[in-house]
């Protein structure tokens, strides 16, 4: 585990257009890096709306550098990803694949 959102999603399909999103937009993500309040460490969290953040680390570090570097890392990993193929549930009606026959 590498960061948890503390958003709740009703169904698996809105936890991954969440994701999705933050996946898209990896490149312009900014966090913020603050002490934790029940303990030792810092962690990184990336500012959302509503005052609840999109996503945090999962867990405190020692040293505010080595947050500073698990969040860059966050974001490479993120921007790695591959877009997610929706399901066919998920497409209207009129959608068409784009895929080729041998699925690429």
């Amino acid at each position: 585990m590498v960061a948890i959102t503390p958003a709740a999603f009703e169904t698996a399909g809105e936890a991954e257009r969440g994701f999705d999103g933050l996946r898209a937009g990896a490149t312009e993500l900014t966090a913020r890096i603050t002490h934790v309040r029940d303990g030792i460490g810092w962690i990184w969290v990336v500012p959302g709306s509503r005052s609840l953040p999109e996503v945090r680390s999962s867990r405190a570090y020692e040293r505010y550098a080595t947050c500073q570097n698990a969040f860059r890392r966050f974001v490479v990993l993120l921007a790695k990803q591959p877009a997610r193929e929706p399901s066919p549930r998920e497409l209207p009606d009129h959608a068409v694949s784009l895929r080729r026959p041998d699925g690429r």
